[in-house]
């Protein structure tokens, strides 16, 4: 239940989004226009996309609950689904987004990124029973809520910056706010590597659990430097 519903406040915000670019645009120019209204359909729809994947990743697993589906058949059907979600992914690499527009972008990708995450913990839970995948999953899905509304925040912002396109040095895409949550997201994910891998001393049991926990931490360390605007 609780999954559900953080996964309907997600779901809104897409919607949110979506509204708010298909009346976004406003520039003077009619070639500069033109793209932007280009720019802001393609993200509309991959925006639309990752809300209807999502739509459907649980709907199937109504089904297995209900006993339309057998376990087989969901699995299978997952499977597929990490194939396309990994597919629209790459479509926001694909967009051309005018440069006040980018970091917005840039946060759309890591939400869905961050959502697919959820979706493979998700899975995890489902094939093996182990509700640490499950934790992991909502935690993840709930982080991808948040890099999504600070995308909208930011797509706010930019459009804030157009009205002022004929003076650009008058705007500048706002970073700081990107970098706080990079950081703190980061810092999630080291918590939960000590939650995992540590007793509760704060020691670890074995060697091969501290390599775990070294290769845990290394991880977030990674993720964060890779999405450090």
């Amino acid at each position: 239940m609780k999954k559900n519903k953080i996964q309907n406040i997600t779901i809104g915000i897409i919607a949110v989004t979506i509204i708010v670019l298909i009346a976004s645009y406003n520039y003077s120019a009619d070639q500069t226009k033109q793209k932007g209204l280009k720019f802001g359909n393609e993200l509309t729809q991959v925006q639309q996309d990752v809300a209807e994947l999502q739509t459907k990743f649980y709907s199937e697993k109504t089904k297995w609950d209900e006993g339309d589906i057998t376990k087989e058949e969901l699995l299978k059907y997952y499977d597929e689904h990490i194939q396309k979600f990994k597919e629209i992914i790459s479509r926001y690499d694909r967009l051309t987004p005018p440069e006040l527009f980018q970091s917005s972008v840039d946060l759309f990708k890591i939400s869905a990124e961050t959502q697919l995450k959820s979706d493979v913990e998700f899975i995890s839970w489902i094939t093996t029973g182990d509700e640490s995948a499950k934790i992991r999953s909502d935690t993840q899905i709930q982080e991808a809520y948040e890099y999504e509304n600070l995308g909208l925040m930011e797509f706010q912002s930019a459009k804030m910056g157009i009205k002022n396109y004929d003076e650009p040095e008058k705007f500048s895409a706002p970073d700081n706010m990107i970098k706080q949550k990079v950081i703190q997201i980061s810092e999630n994910m080291k918590e939960r590597c000590d939650t995992e891998f540590k007793n509760e001393l704060g020691e670890f049991n074995s060697n091969q659990i501290e390599i775990e926990w070294f290769n845990c931490f290394n991880e977030a360390e990674k993720w964060k430097k890779d999405h450090l605007p």
